[in-house]
C-alpha cells in the first residue's frame, strides 16, 4: 500500500513507521519544513498548505499528529495549542482528501479516549457519547474535524487510543523512573479504570485497520484494569514495589486539567476492534506489563 503518515516522529509515529516499512508498504511522511527527499512530503497545517499531488495515489493517510499535553502545564494558551494542533491537522487532511478528482484515499485519524471523559464503572464501547471534561471537548472537535472526508466518500476511522504501555515513551514515560527507584504507587485511589494497549499492539492494530472493512470510532485498547492494578504489574516486572500512593490532590495540584485523564476512570472496551477480527499479542496485563518492562 502507499501510506501517508503525519506525526511520523513521535511515540506512536516512530513505531508504526518502522512496522509498516518492514511489511513492505510504501510509506511517506508529512514534514513541516522542505521535504528533504521522496520520502517525505512538506505541509503546514498552521497556514492551511498541503499540495493536493501529495495524495494522488495514496490508498491511506495516518494522521497522529497533535501536541502532547502532558508535557507541560494546561495553561489556557497550551489548551488553545493541544486543541489547534490536532483541528488544523485533521481539518487540512480531511479537506485535502474531499477535493480529490480520484479515488480518495482512507483516513485514520488519531484521537483519545478521554472522548468519554469520567465514566466510573459503565463499560463503555464506540456508542457511547462523548463526555464533558476538557479532553473529550478536544476529541469531539478533533473528530469533526474529519467531516469533509467522510462527507465526500472517504471512509474516515477515528483511533480513539488508550493508555500506550512501551519502553520508553508515552503517557506512562514520567512514571518509570519512579518505579525503577521502587516508589511507584496507586494514583489517587487507584479504583480509576486505566485502558490500555501496549505499543506493539497499538501499531499492530493501526496496521490492520489499513485495510479492515471498520469505520467510525474505535476504542484501541486491549482492555481496562484499574489503576492500582495496572501500576502494580508494570513495577513487579521491574522487580520494585508499588507501595507508595499518589494523593489525588497532589496530581491535581500538579497536573492541573490533565488530571482528569489519570483519575478519571474509563472503563472503555475494544467492542469495534475485536469484531473486525483483530487479536491483541499482549491480551493480559501481566504479559502486557512484562513486554513493556522489556522482561519478556
Amino acid at each position: 500500500m502507499e501510506i501517508l503518515v503525519a506525526g511520523s516522529h513521535g511515540f506512536i509515529g516512530t513505531a508504526l513507521l518502522a512496522r509498516l516499512r518492514d511489511a513492505g508498504h510504501d510509506v511517506r511522511v508529512l514534514v513541516r519544513r522542505p521535504a528533504s527527499g521522496p520520502a517525505e512530503v512538506s505541509w503546514d497545517p498552521a497556514r492551511g498548505r498541503l499540495d493536493p499531488a501529495a495524495l494522488a495515489g495514496v490508498d491511506a493517510v495516518v494522521d497522529l499528529a497533535g501536541t502532547n499535553p502532558g508535557t507541560r502545564p494546561l495553561t489556557a494558551a497550551r489548551k488553545r495549542d493541544v486543541v489547534a494542533s490536532r483541528v488544523d491537522t485533521a481539518g487540512l487532511l480531511a479537506r485535502t482528501i474531499a477535493g480529490l478528482d480520484g479515488p480518495r484515499p482512507a483516513l485514520l485519524q488519531a484521537s483519545g479516549i478521554g472522548a468519554y471523559g469520567d465514566r466510573g464503572e459503565t463499560e463503555l464501547d464506540e456508542r457511547e457519547p462523548l463526555g464533558t471534561t476538557f479532553f473529550a471537548e478536544v476529541v469531539r472537535q478533533w473528530e469533526e474535524a474529519t467531516a469533509p472526508a467522510r462527507e465526500a466518500g472517504a471512509r474516515v476511522v477515528l483511533l480513539r487510543t488508550g493508555v500506550v504501555l512501551g519502553r520508553g515513551g508515552g503517557a506512562l514515560r514520567p512514571l518509570w523512573p519512579v518505579l525503577r527507584a521502587g516508589l511507584g504507587g496507586r494514583l489517587g485511589s487507584g479504583r480509576q479504570f486505566w485502558p490500555w494497549i501496549t505499543l506493539h499492539d497499538e501499531v499492530r492494530a493501526i496496521e490492520h485497520l489499513l485495510t479492515a472493512d471498520v469505520a467510525g470510532p474505535v476504542n484501541l485498547v486491549t482492555r481496562a484494569d484499574r489503576n492500582a492494578d495496572v501500576v502494580a504489574a508494570l513495577a513487579g516486572a521491574l522487580g520494585r514495589p508499588a507501595v507508595v500512593p499518589v494523593p489525588a490532590f497532589a496530581l491535581r495540584l500538579a497536573l492541573r486539567d490533565f488530571a482528569s485523564e489519570v483519575l478519571g476512570s474509563v472503563r472503555a472496551v475494544p467492542a469495534v476492534l475485536d469484531a473486525s477480527g483483530f487479536v491483541p499479542e499482549h491480551a493480559d496485563l501481566e504479559t502486557a506489563a512484562r513486554w513493556t518492562a522489556g522482561s519478556a
